[in-house]
């Protein structure tokens, strides 16, 4: 034998083994994203529960929370007050109860509940 022989490397096995770190690191990436989104999901649903609680003891509310109809509101209206909804023009809204008045109890898509006047919705 020669002294080369001894110390050559052999290149084949070098890239096997890249190959499957490359496999390993996009599988881990993967379960990373899948981590993250659920994550994001739970936090969303605390909020959603947070907002909900908020919601039954500034308004009294006791009764179950059922989607009476939906409206898209015609105008973007900021909220004055804590209790108000604020909206933006073409926002889809599900409405929650009628009250007594012009207004209606609305949740909009992040979860909040509040108060909007009939005549910023369209129903239809």
């Amino acid at each position: 034998r020669k002294k080369d022989d001894k110390y050559k490397i052999r290149m084949p096995k070098l890239r096997v083994v890249q190959e499957y770190k490359d496999i390993r690191k996009s599988i881990v990436d993967v379960e990373r994203n899948i981590f993250k989104f659920k994550k994001s999901s739970e936090e969303k649903s605390r909020k959603r529960e947070k907002e909900e609680k908020f919601f039954r003891e500034t308004f009294m509310y006791d009764k179950e929370i059922n989607v009476i109809n939906t409206a898209t509101a015609e105008c973007s209206v900021p909220s004055e007050r804590r209790v108000d909804l604020p909206v933006t023009a073409g926002e889809q809204l599900d409405v929650i109860d009628v009250t007594e008045g012009h207004a209606v109890i609305c949740r909009n898509s992040e979860g909040r509940y509040g108060y909007v006047l009939v005549e910023h919705l369209n129903f239809g």
